[in-house]
């Protein structure tokens, strides 16, 4: 599936300034935003809580331009990434190579998550956020989750940021498909799918569920699971 490009960065040029000055003169950053750079800010919250640490394998499956990316680049994370959009990969890889990570060009696929070019159990994290919900149907939702969880090691943590119908209505379009303000089509899911899901799998979930609304034009879940041991 060629996703939607999502969230090509409007500071491109500012994010590759900030990474030139941090390797050179022993600079360091000044600021949350050429540390952090765009990133989520529950990805975010999962690092201050330590789920996410330096040394730990990641792999952000559907990365974009490596939003989520910068600081865990910075720290030292062994960087695994997938998107459909080859120009997104690209920009990663730049990035990891400008940060002087040391992580092969190969570490950054561009491919699709539902077959994902990944050994199984090879990711202490898995992230994807804001793709699921561009799913085609429920069976092409489920390819990408078995995808995800496939990847996961044994006690490994899931952070998916997902469209969904907790808290407000959508006009129906058939199945799990519904139209949102701007027009698209979104898969979205409800909290009994996804409890029923964390049942299915066998996980537990690390937070409870949380949505974010956004007045009058959708609603964000974020999602997070750990696999048993």
């Amino acid at each position: 599936m060629a996703l939607r490009r999502r969230n090509k960065p409007t500071v491109i040029d500012r994010t590759f300034a900030s990474a030139i000055k941090s390797v050179s003169s022993g600079y360091m950053p000044l600021n949350v935003q050429e540390q952090f750079g765009q990133i989520d800010i529950y990805v975010f919250d999962q690092i201050l809580r330590g789920n996410i640490t330096s040394g730990m394998r990641v792999l952000d499956a559907g990365c974009g331009y490596g939003r989520n990316l910068v600081h865990l680049l910075r720290e030292g994370c062994e960087i695994f990434a997938l998107d459909a959009d080859r120009e997104g990969v690209e920009h990663v890889r730049q990035l990891s190579a400008v940060l002087k990570t040391g992580l092969p060009a190969e570490n950054f696929r561009v491919g699709l998550i539902e077959q994902m070019p990944f050994r199984d159990a090879m990711a202490d994290v898995v992230i994807c956020n804001s793709v699921l919900h561009f799913a085609r149907d429920e069976d092409h939702f489920r390819a990408m989750l078995s995808e995800l969880w496939r990847v996961l090691k044994p006690a490994g943590m899931l952070f998916c940021r997902l469209g969904s119908r907790i808290g407000m209505d959508f006009e129906h379009i058939e199945g799990n498909r519904y139209a949102i303000a701007d027009g698209s089509e979104w898969f979205l899911v409800d909290e009994e799918m996804l409890l029923e899901l964390v049942e299915e799998m066998n996980a537990v979930l690390v937070d409870p569920l949380k949505t974010t609304i956004v007045q009058d034009y959708r609603c964000m879940t974020t999602w997070v699971l750990r696999k048993r041991r």
